[in-house]
């Protein structure tokens, strides 16, 4: 009898995306050796294997922190013999090589476990706005931290925008522009209705910006991981999202005394929450930033949990689950 997920034709299976953190494929210190990142991405291969072998219509997305900063870090170190690469050229770079180590891994574990389900990896364009107030002021922190002098000299050298980021250093900033359309949204839910696990929008996604004859051209940006992963979600009506990063819960009081974790909490709570000011811009807030949107889309439940906790967190037991 056919597996069912092999089916291309629309079915009733239940379609869920995974936003998988930069921590699921590099470890957040140390040098993050090829050996290292192999041995993260098996990891999520393990965490997720529940998932894989379910009946399912399944798209995951990754990050690609801190593998985008050693892209750079490469060009600071080659800049007087090596023309320097764009910043959408960048992240189409970490796409590529963080979704090849991950299908790979993800593959191998559906293998692993007498499974031949197949993992694709689509690599993905996706559209901002040119006017987008993120152009004229680049905030988007990525890279290594350099001292003041040195961060000049290579802002001269390479155009970058360099900046003090609160006291510890010097890095480059860049634009964060919102997702405006996810380019070839359509291929990415027909390989996922096929069965296949599909590897899209990793780094939130190349930033490209289209003219009024449709012509696309690559513009230096970081798009957003999880808001870019909740529009893709949108888009293809998925039913539920999940985020998984490196912590259990969301809190909220983080590092006070009046720190609560959320367990299940409704949508209005958390934006009272969000707009209040408890989540930081560069770690928390863009997570539970991208729920919200996904729930007001009318997704049906997002979650945000540990990625060992997975399974656990689909089945509503761990985590932090938003609902309507």
């Amino acid at each position: 009898m056919p597996d069912p997920r092999r089916q291309t034709e629309r079915s009733d299976r239940p379609r869920l995306l995974i936003a998988v953190g930069g921590n699921a494929l590099h470890p957040g210190r140390g040098p993050g050796t090829v050996e290292e990142q192999r041995e993260y991405a098996a990891r999520t291969g393990r965490s997720l294997l529940p998932i894989m072998r379910a009946d399912n219509e399944l798209v995951i997305t990754h990050g690609n922190g801190p593998v985008i900063g050693k892209i750079l870090m490469r060009q600071v170190l080659s800049r007087e013999r090596v023309p320097p690469m764009s910043m959408d050229v960048c992240v189409a770079h970490s796409q590529g090589g963080i979704a090849y180590l991950l299908m790979q891994s993800l593959e191998n574990t559906l293998r692993e476990a007498g499974d031949d389900r197949h993992v694709v990896c689509l690599l993905t364009q996706v559209e901002v706005d040119p006017d987008d107030p993120a152009f004229g002021n680049p905030t988007k922190p990525i890279g290594f931290f350099y001292e003041e002098a040195e961060a000049r000299a290579i802002g001269k050298s390479l155009g970058w925008t360099m900046r003090d980021d609160a006291g510890r250093g010097w890095r480059c900033v860049v634009p964060s522009p919102r997702p405006k359309h996810i380019v070839d949204i359509s291929l990415i839910e027909a390989v996922a209705k096929s069965g296949a696990v599909v590897i899209a929008g990793g780094g939130g996604g190349i930033p490209v910006i289209r003219d009024d004859n449709g012509v696309r051209r690559g513009v230096d940006g970081v798009i957003d991981k999880d808001l870019s992963s909740a529009h893709m979600a949108e888009v293809l009506g998925i039913e539920e999202f999940m985020i998984l990063t490196a912590v259990e819960q969301v809190q909220v009081g983080f590092g006070t005394p009046r720190a609560r974790s959320l367990g299940t909490v409704r949508s209005e709570e958390l934006r009272r929450h969000f707009e209040a000011g408890e989540f930081p811009a560069g770690s928390m807030g863009p997570k539970v930033e991208a729920a919200l949107r996904f729930i007001d889309a009318g997704g049906q439940r997002a979650v945000i949990a540990h990625l060992d906790a997975a399974e656990a967190a689909l089945a509503g037991e761990a985590g932090t689950q938003i609902l309507p």
